[in-house]
């Protein structure tokens, strides 16, 4: 269900981003819309605490690795092969 939101601007805020809106062939409310979009995907989800406990978890494991020139070589002969 989509919900309305009212903001209030000041009349130069309002101008300059119509302008923009303009300027990219949008309306101002698409414009709008995708800047609160951006802005959402930018606003990083979630504790930090959790992040840093999971990290810390992980960091516990002795993971297989390899030494970087060999990873890189795998790397690089993959790049050769066809997908199946």
């Amino acid at each position: 269900m989509a919900k309305r939101l009212q903001v209030i601007l000041q009349d130069l805020n309002y101008r300059e981003i119509q302008r923009m809106a303009r300027s990219r062939h949008m309306s101002l409310a698409e414009w709008v819309r995708q800047a609160l979009e951006l802005a959402r995907r930018r606003e990083p989800l979630g504790d930090a605490g959790k992040k840093l406990e999971v990290i810390r978890a992980a960091a516990q494991h002795d993971y297989p690795t390899a030494d970087i020139e060999t990873m890189l070589a795998e790397i690089e002969r993959g790049y050769g092969t066809a997908a199946p």
